[in-house]
């Protein structure tokens, strides 16, 4: 049953994906405990939207490497002279773009600019830079060696927590800040020397040209709707909610996300092999795709349950400050079966060579969440918040996987009609 390289690739990912669970859980539960709900709201908000607004920051051209690489390494020396300057210009005009929104339209957040430009360049250069080197290791097919370096970060910012919470200093979300950024730096650092060949010097960087650029815009406009149904929820949050009550909501949601690692497992094992097959091979990607999306949609109800049990679990966890977040995470679990759908048939049509329909589903959900938070929250609060986040999940899953299935007969169609005589 577990003897396919997907599944076998899986399987070894996931367990690196549990690792990178434990880590994440830490950090949540040392960072939450130490600011308490108010301070944590603000802080996850404006994260949030860090995260968002660095998926940005390499103009799809990790995704380009992706792609490229995993076709032919050869073109390792044209992709990445331009991927390199394209993140650096991109990600230094959004670390501006983030602090202005942050001052001006965020600052009931209370976050100092100091905390917010540790943060942005945390999220917005060093994060898209370790990126490249993630996705270059991923194209050789060395999927849990890729998700390795991908948690170093996350395992260094764990340590930064741990030692804000045994310093206890009196402004913990100042000192927090810091070291989130001197723990990512660190990260991209060690990640950079696991490279086996050097980047590109400098003097062979060069501006893309306008087919490279067109390419890469359309994987960017993929990466940021693919990251921001993860986290727009937390940033709305800060402004259509009290801060604590804001808190509450992301502690929950951070948990129920972090949750749905298998699912990510499962579709970075099957990447480079859709990438390869998608278009020529529209037969035996029909059968993978098949048993991609039972999979997920076995784990997403299969999840909702043990969360729905579990919720007292971690309402102990976090402590006796956040009263209330069990009854959040029993709401949010209506959200996970269409959350792992939704990351299941996104990935499938980024593979598949479709990223403007992927864009197109995404923007629906984000459109469905924005709408639909502003109205819920106003009667039911946090309740309403969650809410909002399943309506949005589910609207993308049944939009993603029902362009999905139209492509893929598509596909199918265009290859019988070419084998008639």
């Amino acid at each position: 049953m577990f003897k396919g390289p997907i599944a076998l690739g899986t399987l070894r990912t996931s367990a690196v994906l549990g690792g990178r669970l434990v880590v994440q859980a830490g950090t949540l539960l040392l960072v939450a405990r130490m600011l308490g709900p108010e301070q944590f709201g603000a802080f996850a908000g404006v994260a949030a939207l860090a995260v968002m607004l660095g998926a940005l920051s390499t103009f799809g051209t990790h995704l380009v490497l992706l792609g490229a690489l995993s076709k032919d390494p050869a073109r390792r020396a044209q992709v990445l002279p331009y991927a390199l300057p394209t993140t650096l210009l991109c990600g230094g005009a959004l670390l501006i773009v983030f602090v202005l929104i942050c001052t001006q339209l965020l600052h009931a957040s209370g976050v100092g600019w100091g905390v917010l430009l540790a943060l942005g360049v945390a999220e917005m250069l060093l994060i898209p830079l370790s990126a490249l080197v993630v996705m270059e290791v991923l194209a050789a097919e060395h999927t849990a060696r890729s998700q390795l370096l991908q948690t170093l970060p996350l395992a260094l910012r764990l340590v930064a927590a741990a030692l804000v919470a045994w310093l206890a200093p009196a402004d913990p979300l100042t000192v927090y800040g810091y070291g989130y950024c001197v723990a990512t730096a660190i990260g991209f650092l060690l990640v950079l020397g696991c490279l086996p060949r050097r980047w590109p010097q400098l003097r062979l960087w060069r501006r893309p040209s306008g087919p490279e650029l067109r390419e890469a815009a359309s994987y960017a406009a993929l990466n940021i709707t693919a990251t921001v149904p993860a986290e727009l929820d937390k940033t709305l949050s800060i402004r259509l909610l009290p801060l604590p009550a804001a808190g509450l909501y992301a502690a929950g949601a951070r948990v129920v996300g972090a949750v749905t690692l298998p699912v990510v497992a499962l579709m970075l094992s099957a990447l480079p092999r859709l990438f390869r097959e998608g278009q020529d091979q529209p037969q035996r990607t029909a059968r993978l795709l098949r048993w991609i999306f039972g999979a997920t949609a076995i784990y997403g109800v299969g999840l909702a349950v043990a969360l729905w049990w579990c919720a007292p679990l971690f309402a102990w966890l976090l402590g006796e400050k956040y009263q209330g977040v069990e009854e959040v995470i029993r709401w949010l679990c209506l959200a996970v079966p269409g959350m792992t759908l939704r990351i299941a048939a996104g990935n499938a049509l980024m593979a598949l060579s479709k990223p403007w329909m992927r864009v197109r589903f995404e923007v629906a959900g984000l459109v469905v969440l924005s709408v639909a938070a502003i109205l819920l929250t106003t009667y039911w609060g946090m309740r309403g918040m969650a809410l909002a986040l399943a309506c949005s999940e589910w609207a993308m899953a049944l939009l993603g996987g029902w362009v999905v299935l139209r492509v893929q007969r598509g596909v199918s169609h265009k290859d019988s009609r070419s084998v008639l005589p």
